[in-house]
């Protein structure tokens, strides 16, 4: 048997294994509530801007403030679905199936345990990321019809926020090595939680002029590149928006907004790569 045999057949269990959980039904009906929800806030949102704008003697583009606003508030939306659905997709799957006995059967040669862990990475991650793209092109698609805004840069940000969900899949993943499934889900969600608070820190620095709240978010970003793309994210939406509407972007909603460089996103695949290959190693040293 050649060597993509094995891990197609593993990567497509994986998948099929995430569509028919109970969890992913119950994200999707959340996404359409979300969805919906979303439409008609920017329905009346752009409909009612325009008294906001009076009000500000005109320094604020009343459509660019609200449409990078709610599509902010919409994008932390998405990566926190995808987050969920990374994490629910990864949950149990060493400490699970060793427990109930579906583990050992697929990790004796030629598949072996790194190629396992690996292909059930791949199928959850795809999953995610898929899920986020098309989340994330609809809200877009809502955004631009019910105010005629599109951000800046349309595909980067929805790039970024797919690759911050791969990378939560691969903490997951690290993670269902060493704890159960229950612990796995907390460890996870508080490391997400973590991220965010970086951000917050990082955003309040910026508005207070702290270097030490700044430098702080700084480290988060790198310590846990999933925030760093996040905040990219944002920032690529208002990166050409100049004056004052541009400044008050730039302090995102739920983190701070500030660009994405070449070194964070390569240090961010190098992260995901360093966080499988130290899951396999443990998983290599593990008694089913």
């Amino acid at each position: 048997m050649s060597a993509l045999g094995p891990v197609g057949t593993i990567i497509g269990y994986a998948l099929r294994e995430g569509l028919r959980r109970r969890i992913f039904a119950v994200v999707l009906a959340l996404t359409v509530a979300f969805l919906v929800l979303y439409a008609v806030a920017a329905h009346f949102a752009f409909r009612d801007v325009q008294s906001f704008a009076a009000g500000q003697g005109g320094l604020i583009d009343p459509v660019s403030f609200t449409g990078s606003t709610i599509f902010g508030l919409a994008m932390f939306s998405i990566l926190f679905l995808g987050a969920v659905l990374a994490v629910f997709l990864t949950l149990g799957v060493v400490r699970g199936d060793a427990e109930s006995g579906l583990l050992q059967p697929l990790v004796v040669r030629p598949v072996g345990r790194s190629v396992m862990l690996l292909s059930r990475f791949a199928g959850a991650g795809l999953l995610a990321t898929a899920y986020v793209l098309c989340v994330y092109f609809a809200c877009l698609g809502i955004t631009t019809t019910a105010g005629d805004w599109s951000p800046d840069h349309a595909l980067g940000p929805g790039v970024g926020l797919a690759f911050a969900v791969a990378i939560i899949a691969a903490l997951s993943i690290l993670v269902s090595v060493f704890l159960s499934a229950t612990a796995q889900g907390i460890a996870v969600f508080m490391v997400f939680g973590a991220g965010l608070v970086a951000g917050l820190l990082d955003q309040i620095g910026q508005a207070i002029d702290s270097g030490t709240l700044h430098s702080i978010g700084q480290v988060g970003s790198w310590v846990l590149p999933f925030e760093g793309l996040y905040a990219g994210s944002l920032h690529a939406l208002v990166s050409d928006t100049s004056g004052l509407t541009g400044f008050v972007l730039q302090l995102g909603p739920f983190g701070g907004s500030e660009a994405a460089g070449a070194p964070l996103i390569a240090w961010s695949v190098i992260y995901a790569a360093a966080i499988l290959t130290v899951a396999c190693w443990g998983f290599r040293r593990r008694d089913l």
